[in-house]
């Protein structure tokens, strides 16, 4: 794979299901990348850009769970799009009233 090839990897967290944590569900490169990120796009998911942990989630297949070290980066990045989709958490009312979104 060339530097500039477009990766992508799909995470799937379903606290429902009482699994730990967030596994892989979709992963391509290239053209399939480019296909995982339109789809993802058309069906309202959240798209996130860092070549640094698209890196290193690219090591895991399909069906794997995220290591626990990658547990608190997955976490901030969950909470923050749960945050974009107006689901806040009850009692996180007042916590956001102190961040400020206008930057």
């Amino acid at each position: 794979m060339s530097e500039k090839a477009k990766r992508a990897i799909g995470l799937k967290y379903n606290r429902v299901d009482n699994k730990s944590a967030p596994s892989v569900v979709s992963k391509g490169y290239g053209d399939l990348a480019e296909a995982i990120i339109a789809l993802a796009e058309e069906n309202g998911v959240l798209v996130h850009e860092d070549p640094y942990l698209s890196n290193i989630l690219s090591t895991l297949d399909v069906g794997q769970d995220i290591p626990e070290t990658l547990y608190f980066v997955i976490a901030e990045l969950l909470a923050y799009s749960y945050v974009l989709q107006g689901k806040i958490p009850e009692g996180w009312e007042s916590i956001l009233g102190k961040v400020n979104t206008s930057a």
